[in-house]
């Protein structure tokens, strides 16, 4: 056990969805619709999964020229009978179409509809079909809020019987919530790292898990959202200290800036805090957005390690570990390379320290 204790590992318990649905044209033909969230998704993700009989999503369309008919329609059998699946453009945006399905019978959810029909979101660079291995493989033991179209990947290291010894070593585990977006995969093509726009993802949290945060002086992440999450917590409960406005929600470069940026904040302070704005209005979880961007030169304030696979190059992903270990992550990746670690998201992990003080 290379943790110490007592410590906390804290997990990403999202779930990743079948987000890819196939229609199939008369022409013979595809159309794939790669839904990303919901439309209204500041309503919840287990709002918009547990929808019955029609469901409005902002989705990717790949053949979206090949797409001539009012409506896609798709029926497919299923263990509880025939259904049947239609598609429809709302509006074509830069960045996604909004699109409405409707099914039919309506008495299924939309969770019911996407598990049916829907195929895994495997990761771009997997140039391959998806199997039925990946069903399981690609998501974590321990998953159980469903809206992610891609895995905290670092998370499927961890078997239930890992979890088990690692529960039975006196460290302590905890459960966070990000639903991972298809901008994970965006490359840095940018010049200059600030003109690189940073992907919005949503989270949610309950007060056990800040309470955990506030009562440990030693936290690992498994996985960059879980860190990218806790990091956002932290600058969420400054927020509320400053007394700065609502909806609490964090932008991509808000902490590198005044007033956060001047902020020395403890995080048990700051997770006090968060649970005073909880019990303020009532809330029992905290759901929000965060648009955050950690890139060398940022102070970690929740986490001391991390356990994450390995990154591709011009990625957010290689950039936060930078941020983490400094000049010592060319070292760790050489090592990496020169002994045929396998890379990305069915790859080795890695346990880092931060070299920060």
């Amino acid at each position: 056990m290379h943790l110490p204790k007592p410590s906390l590992l804290m997990f990403n318990n999202t779930r990743v969805i079948n987000a890819r649905i196939l229609f199939q044209k008369p022409t013979g033909s595809q159309i794939e619709i790669f839904c990303l969230e919901p439309e209204d998704a500041h309503q919840g993700f287990e709002a918009a999964m547990s929808q019955q009989g029609t469901a409005r999503w902002k989705c990717l369309v790949g053949g979206i020229s090949k797409w001539k008919e009012p409506m896609l329609t798709r029926k497919m059998e299923t263990p509880e009978g025939t259904i049947e699946l239609q598609a429809q453009i709302i509006s074509k945006g830069a960045q996604h179409c909004d699109i409405l399905f409707n099914w039919q019978p309506q008495k299924y959810t939309f969770a019911e509809v996407l598990s049916w029909t829907g195929y895994v979101p495997l990761p771009p660079y997997i140039k391959r079909a998806v199997t039925g291995a990946d069903k399981e493989r690609y998501q974590t033991a321990y998953a159980q809020h469903q809206g992610s179209v891609a895995a905290p990947t670092a998370g499927l290291h961890f078997t239930d019987a890992l979890l088990k010894e690692i529960s039975s070593n006196t460290v302590d585990t905890g459960f966070l919530t990000l639903h991972v977006g298809a901008g994970t995969f965006k490359p840095v093509t940018a010049r200059y790292i600030r003109d690189h726009e940073m992907h919005g993802e949503w989270l949610q949290v309950n007060r056990h898990t800040l309470e955990q945060l506030m009562n440990h002086s030693m936290i690992t992440a498994v996985g960059t959202t879980s860190l990218r999450t806790m990091e956002t917590l932290y600058w969420l409960g400054v927020k509320v200290a400053l007394g700065m406005k609502e909806p609490l929600t964090l932008h991509q470069w808000e902490v590198y800036h005044e007033p956060l940026s001047g902020t020395r904040l403890s995080l048990q302070a700051s997770m006090k805090h968060l649970l005073d704005y909880m019990e303020k209005h009532q809330l029992q979880h905290l759901y929000t957005q965060t648009h955050i961007m950690i890139v060398p030169g940022y102070t970690f304030r929740t986490a001391k390690a991390l356990i994450t696979n390995f990154h591709q190059p011009q990625s957010t992903l290689l950039l936060l570990v930078a941020a983490a270990i400094g000049d010592d992550w060319k070292r760790v990746y050489e090592y990496a390379l020169n002994r045929d670690y396998r890379f990305l998201s069915y790859g080795d992990g890695s346990l880092l320290y931060f070299n920060q003080g």
